[in-house]
């Protein structure tokens, strides 16, 4: 479990006033050294993540966070980096004191159920003074769980670690599907997979072996091949594969060489569905069809890899649909956890499978690109969307199919459609 990625642990988060003890607080529950604790408030600055297994939940990533109350330049700085780990949340623990309870903590707790993550109260520091019995009802009639903790003798580490695996959603333990759930054991299903200068070399990349792994799990045959050898791995087999997944970059070629009657999709559509919400991003390549020259794309990328020549998100995708809107598009670009404020600025934003992240962010991201009313789509969507593929793609998911359906022809009776390119 130890080697489990950090994109498929439950992230808990530790939030709360500087000087409450979180840090002290992670120490005791993993009973190690993995944060600076002094008595000196905000001694933490820069979020610090332990991996770790907390049984039987399993493989868990802890975050200790900088208080949210700091102050200054620098401390807001500090606010920032951990409210961007609210963002990655799937479980948030709120560290108080007795007799330190007031509006500061009924925000954090309204903001953390307004994104529906579960939350659990630790009163740390109960060797000293114990909170208001009149609090603790309170809380309880939110059905919110509270610990007491002196993180100093221990006292109530064990209360903790229960109250974390009650309060974790059944749905992160046990993980959905990348592809497994569209065949049944024992089919074929054939990979291909692009050697070129993004591949790294003597591996694979992680949206490909995550799922070479979902569908070994489900008792899938898998078959590998090269764009090139696509036709020659297809001719040599007895029978059709039931599923072909693709790299969205050759898209084109492999829709050219499965015939129709066989599925087709790709990593990145499957990554969609798998750390996303699908119908929404399906949605939101429609606005490809309403984009105009010189409108701005917000092309956003998960991790933070060193671009190459002809990189997908920088140079293919953008290539694509300026050719797709016919005129000049501004794209800008960002990486990893950085997002901007105001996303009203763009016309649509594009983003990457998120194969480096839990779902929990990439959820974040669909929320606030939803708030700002901006549609978000997928790398792949957009691809397949742009060189007229996608109802080809979307066939292994009828619901996302009709999504896409439908907003064509609504937008095409709105005489918006610019047809195929």
């Amino acid at each position: 479990m130890q080697k489990t990625p950090r994109s498929m642990r439950v992230h808990i988060g530790f939030f709360g006033r500087r000087n409450v003890g979180k840090s002290s607080l992670l120490n005791s529950i993993t009973r190690q050294q993995v944060a600076i604790v002094s008595d000196i408030a905000g001694t933490t600055t820069d979020p610090v993540e332990k991996p770790m297994e907390l049984l039987p939940l399993g493989p868990v990533l802890f975050i200790d966070t900088a208080g949210i109350d700091d102050e200054g330049a620098l401390g807001e700085l500090r606010v920032q980096k951990t409210r961007q780990v609210i963002d990655r949340t799937d479980l948030g623990v709120l560290v108080t004191e007795a007799g330190c309870w007031g509006d500061f903590e009924n925000g954090l707790l309204d903001e953390l159920r307004a994104r529906e993550i579960p939350a659990v109260v630790v009163f740390n520091k109960c060797d000293v003074s114990t909170p208001d019995p009149r609090l603790l009802l309170s809380l309880a009639d939110r059905r919110i769980s509270t610990v007491q903790v002196s993180a100093l003798t221990g006292e109530g580490i064990p209360l903790v670690r229960r109250a974390l695996l009650e309060n974790t959603p059944a749905g992160l333990i046990d993980h959905p599907a990348i592809a497994g759930d569209l065949v049944s054991p024992g089919e074929l299903v054939l990979l291909v997979i692009p050697i070129d200068k993004e591949a790294p070399r003597g591996r694979l990349i992680l949206p490909q072996v995550q799922t070479i792994r979902d569908l070994l799990d489900s008792d899938v045959v898998c078959m590998m091949v090269k764009e090139r050898e696509l036709r020659r791995g297809l001719e040599s087999l007895k029978s059709p594969p039931a599923l072909v997944i693709t790299d969205s970059q050759v898209f084109l070629k492999v829709v050219g060489d499965v015939p129709e009657t066989t599925p087709l999709t790709s990593f990145s559509i499957l990554f969609s569905r798998y750390k996303g919400d699908l119908p929404t991003q399906v949605e939101g390549v429609l606005a490809i069809d309403s984009l105009q020259p010189n409108d701005a794309i917000l092309v956003a990328e998960a991790c933070s890899h060193h671009p190459i020549a002809d990189d997908i998100g920088r140079v293919k995708i953008p290539r694509w649909l300026t050719q797709y809107v016919g005129g000049k598009l501004n794209f800008v670009h960002v990486q990893g956890h950085d997002f901007p404020d105001d996303l009203r600025l763009y016309k649509l934003v594009i983003h990457c499978g998120a194969c480096m992240w839990n779902r929990r962010e990439m959820l974040s991201r669909i929320l606030y690109c939803r708030q700002a009313g901006v549609p978000i789509t997928n790398y792949g969507l957009a691809i397949a969307h742009s060189l007229g593929i996608l109802d080809r793609a979307l066939q292994p998911f009828p619901a996302a199919l009709d999504v896409y359906r439908n907003g064509r022809s609504a937008h095409a009776f709105a005489g918006g459609d610019r047809g195929q390119p």
